[in-house]
């Protein structure tokens, strides 16, 4: 066997085994999300927090992905200075859908006062997240433990 027909072999073998391990999983994925979605909130960056939100989103108080967009653009036009925590308390994943439970925080200023918006101190606000897998990316399809007033 010659080295040219041993190396693709050996690249032929190890090639997925290397994809493998570095392809992140869906868990990993969906950590993303909330990761970079805590980051947009807090850089004020509408179309990215809408990024992570699916077309079809829709929960049992008749909220959509229209009225979300427009209450993250007012919220965004009063408040400054928005901390984001959160912490991940559990993921399921089932095929194409997911469920994410986590215990948050939100900080914010209104003019000259600050203060929590979501959540308190001694209380983190508890939501949960379904979410689907649409063209191969984890979006927020609905959500529960939180009212948006308009």
């Amino acid at each position: 066997m010659s080295k040219k027909t041993v190396i693709f072999l050996s690249i032929l073998i190890i090639s997925p085994l290397i994809i493998y391990f570095l392809w992140p999983s869906d868990e990993n994925r969906i950590k993303k999300l909330f990761r970079e979605g805590a980051k947009a909130v807090q850089e004020e960056k509408l179309d990215d927090v809408m990024s992570k939100v699916s077309f079809n989103y829709t929960d049992e108080h008749g909220v959509t992905y229209l009225l979300i967009k427009d209450s993250i653009k007012k919220v965004f036009q009063q408040m400054d200075n928005i901390s984001v925590e959160y912490e991940i308390k559990k993921i399921d994943i089932k095929d194409k859908t997911a469920l994410a439970e986590l215990d948050i925080r939100v900080i914010a200023s209104f003019g000259q006062d600050t203060g929590y918006v979501l959540g308190d101190i001694d209380k983190p606000a508890q939501l949960t997240f379904y979410l689907e897998k649409e063209r191969g990316k984890w979006l927020v399809g609905k959500t529960k433990g939180i009212r948006l007033y308009f």
